[in-house]
Formats: structure tokens, sequence, C-alpha cells
């Protein structure tokens, strides 16, 4: 009765599948983002570690055995059932990884330069879309899993060595570039049908150059520094630290602009500090020396001018972020920015906001919130 029951639920699954093929990629694509958006909160959680080695490790296997479907290497096994359910398996795996990471660099309060990097990210979500048609060119699944992979262990080392810096970086790609290498190699040695359509060669090559520019990206500092994310900047017109938490007194926002609660406009008197809040999430026990960079626009040169530096470290940890600020006084009305920078220069975000010479004595729409 069992067997009957396990039969019939996979007839009405197939049946679905095959009725809905032209949907079905859609489905899986939204249900893949679906689940991280629910689920995934701070990458250091047991949770989050778990879902996204699992992902990575089924990944992995769902590739190898959709390489070998073709050899007819599982006749006559209980895998043959589901070889056609192999590709949209793939494209979960890759939604899921994929959907993560946007979510993760989401959580900056400014991309600024990395923006380049995130953008790549998000076309990748969307594209898993389409990549049905295509899932079966091989180049195209070595590609897109080699730079899932990458982007997983940039992830992950970072989180289990406690650090982050130049050399965790080139560790986490020589890893990735090596567990790439190694299942692109295995698969190409148990499958002959692979080794007609791709020359190994060929798939070296494309997968260095992966690796080559993603390396250059981060050199030019266009990656965010990974897994540390900006969560809140804020300019200030008063910060107290008091039984722990920060309260932060700024002005407020009109009400329509439900998005931020923060106005971008400081109302400056002579002599009056002017302070940026920062709270930056960092994993556990992560140690990190952050500094605020603050610059100011020159109107005559059409150029950004550094002002000062003022560093600070951080702990991470904190589910709300590790909270610092800066302050300075003797500025000059105008637009002005603070990026956040990490030791190595990466920018963590920037914090633009303007700064306007108050002319009058009225009482000002002040907030004050604590962090």
């Amino acid at each position: 009765m069992k067997k009957v029951l396990v039969r019939y639920r996979n007839s009405a699954l197939r049946n679905f599948v095959r009725k809905h093929s032209k949907y079905a990629p859609i489905l899986f694509f939204i249900g893949g983002f679906i689940f991280d958006t629910l689920t995934l909160g701070r990458i250091d959680r047991t949770y989050d570690l778990t879902v996204l080695c699992m992902h990575m490790t089924s990944l992995s296997i769902t590739l190898y055995l959709y390489n070998l479907v073709d050899d007819g290497k599982w006749k006559n096994t209980f895998l043959e059932r589901y070889e056609e359910y192999l590709p949209l398996a793939i494209q979960f795996f890759f939604g899921g990884l994929s959907s993560a990471y946007v979510i993760y660099f989401s959580r900056s309060v400014s991309l600024s330069k990395s923006a380049s990097f995130f953008i790549i990210l998000v076309l990748l979500l969307i594209a898993n879309e389409f990549l049905k048609k295509r899932i079966s060119n091989k180049y195209l699944q070595f590609g897109v899993y080699y730079f899932i992979s990458f982007t997983f262990f940039t992830f992950m080392i970072p989180v289990f060595l406690k650090e982050l810096n130049t050399t965790v970086f080139l560790i986490s790609g020589a890893v990735s570039l090596a567990s790439t290498l190694i299942l692109l190699i295995f698969i190409y040695s148990k499958s002959p049908s692979t080794r007609k359509e791709i020359k190994l060669g060929k798939m070296i090559t494309i997968i260095l150059a992966i690796y080559g520019i993603i390396n250059l990206f981060y050199f030019l500092r266009l990656i965010p520094p990974v897994p540390l994310a900006l969560d809140k900047g804020i300019v200030a017109h008063e910060i107290v630290l008091n039984n722990g938490n920060y309260e932060v007194t700024y002005e407020a926002e009109k009400s329509f602009v439900f998005w931020r609660k923060h106005n971008l406009n400081y109302s400056y008197s002579p002599d009056q500090r002017v302070y940026i809040f920062s709270s930056i999430f960092a994993p556990t026990d992560l140690k990190k020396s952050i500094f605020h960079r603050w610059r100011r626009y020159n109107n005559k040169t059409e150029e950004w001018e550094n002002v000062e530096d003022i560093g600070y470290d951080i702990t991470g940890g904190r589910d709300g972020g590790f909270r610092g600020y800066t302050y300075k006084t003797n500025v000059t009305p105008g637009e002005w920015e603070v990026q956040v920078l990490t030791e190595e220069e990466q920018i963590l975000g920037v914090i633009g906001f303007n700064i306007n010479l108050r002319e009058n004595q009225e009482p000002l729409r002040l907030k004050t919130s604590k962090f």
C-alpha cells in the first residue's frame, strides 16, 4: 500500500512538473528566494551556516548526478525516476545560494563602490529564472557553480577563522578554486558524455578567468568586505552612552518619508559638533579596525576632498551591530559624506548628508532613538 502511494505521489509530481514545465523554473526560483528571506538572519548563526552548507553540498552532489544522466549511470536504480527533477534542483540551489548572498549584502546602508558586485549577484539571481533551457550547457553549469562557490567560501571562512583580511580572502579563493576543479575533474573522469561535450582545458580556463576577475574586483575594492555590513548610519546632533545603549539625537525626517527616520540635512550652528553614528554587523568574535573618512564636496573643483580619518575597533556578535561614532567641529556648510571603511580601505558604506547654516533659532524637529 505504501509503495503504491509513493508511486502515485511521484506520478502526480511528474505530471505536474511536465504540465507546468514553462512555469516550474519560476516557481523554484521564487520558492528558493522566499525560503531564504523568511529563514536567514545572520551569517554566524548556526541555522544559517547549516542551511548554506547544506545548499552548497546538495548543489555539488546534484551537479554530479545530473552530469552522469546522459551516460545511463542511473538506469535501473531508484535515481532514474528522479532524473528529470535534477535540473530544477540545481536551479533551486543556485537560486537559494545567490538569494542568500543578496540578502546578506543588502543589509548595508550604502553599497557605494561595491554596488557593481551586488548587481552581479542580483542579475545572477534574476537570470536563474531563465537557466532551465540552458542548464544542460556544462560550461554554464560549472561557471556559475564556481562563482557561487567562491562567494560561499568568502562568507564562510572568515566566520570560522574569526578574522577578515586580504590573506583570508586569498585563502577563500584558493579553497573554492581547488574544490571546484576537484569536482570538475572527478565528473570529467566519470562521464564520457561530459568529455564529449566540453574541453577540460577550456573549462579550466573559464574558471581561472572568473577567479582572476573576482580577485581584480577585490583589489580594486569593488567587493564589499563580507561578512561585515553597515547596518545603520546617522548624522546626529548629540550622542550619549547610557546604560549600555547609545542615545542618538537627530533631526527627524518628514512623515511621508517612511523608509528613513533621520533627516539628511543637518542644521548647523558655529562651534557645534557634528556626529556620525554607525552600526556595523560583524560575526561573533570577529575583530576588525574601522574608521570614518570625513569628506567634503568642493563646488569649485567639483571633486570630493578628504578632510580627516578617525578610527575605532569593532568586535562582532551583537544582533544590533557594533556601534560607534565620530564627530567634528568647525565644519563648513555644504555637501558632506562619511565613508565607513576597513583598515584595508574597503568600503562598508557611505553616509551622505548636507550641512546647512542655521540662520534662526526656531526649534528643530529632533528625535532621540536608542541603539
